[in-house]
């Protein structure tokens, strides 16, 4: 492997202002792809930006709502009048919403969390897959957690809303499969120090639980992999 093993890509990060979509905004930069970063907070973008100019990388911002309308179709309008092709598309943005007993569910907090966690998510693959197929390796990498897969007292919320993230990526994946070279992958990163973590196990001692740099560089590995799509993995 080379020390820019994604030289001459283009990526695309959401939630990359911090936390998991921060660091695997650094890690791709540093492996030599140009990163688009996106989030809501241009403040903590320009952070991550400057970083990665910093490790000697290059990134462009762009600061929106997933949830707003029509924001993701500008955002594909705008990395496509730019760009010819999207090589790598990190799906790392959502929302925990309040941890509850099912019953006690707020049917607006609910709608919330699955508009972000869910509907945008689509919105996403809907607005960059023309430039997905047309990049000779696309990949898209989806962030869950083992909430979605393996139901938790109190976290039938957020769990239902990833439950329904992986089956959207993975039935895109399979679409993809014998029609164009976009392949698709979800990663469960673990226990990691997150501000998302903290809001869920506000006790906990962050030091305790791995650095987000650690799935970043995982994230980096699997992208220089031959994986099959439909590929799943924790990272521990």
């Amino acid at each position: 492997m080379t020390d820019k093993p994604l030289a001459n890509q283009i990526a695309l990060v959401t939630g990359a202002s911090r936390g998991i979509g921060a660091a695997t905004a650094l890690a791709l930069g540093a492996a030599g792809a140009h990163v688009v970063i996106t989030a809501r907070t241009a403040a903590g973008l320009e952070t991550v930006e400057n970083a990665i100019f910093d490790a000697g990388g290059s990134a462009t911002i762009a600061p929106l709502n997933l949830t707003e309308t029509d924001s993701i179709a500008r955002l594909g309008t705008a990395i496509g009048e730019r760009w010819p092709a999207l090589d790598i598309m990190v799906l790392n943005a959502g929302m925990l919403g309040q941890l509850s007993a099912v019953p006690a569910i707020d049917p607006k907090e609910m709608a919330q969390v699955l508009t972000l966690n869910v509907s945008a998510q689509a919105a996403l693959i809907a607005a960059f897959d023309p430039m997905l197929r047309k990049s000779a390796h696309g990949r898209v990498i989806g962030l869950t957690s083992s909430v979605g897969r393996k139901p938790r007292a109190y976290w039938g919320m957020y769990g239902a809303s990833k439950a329904a993230f992986e089956t959207l990526l993975a039935a895109y994946g399979d679409e993809m499969e014998l029609i164009s070279k976009v392949r698709t992958a979800i990663i469960d990163p673990g226990a990691t120090r997150t501000a998302m973590r903290h809001k869920a196990y506000p006790g906990e001692d962050p030091k305790s639980v791995k650095d987000p740099s650690v799935v970043a560089d995982r994230i980096v590995a699997l992208l220089t992999e031959d994986f099959a799509t439909g590929h799943f993995e924790r990272v521990d």
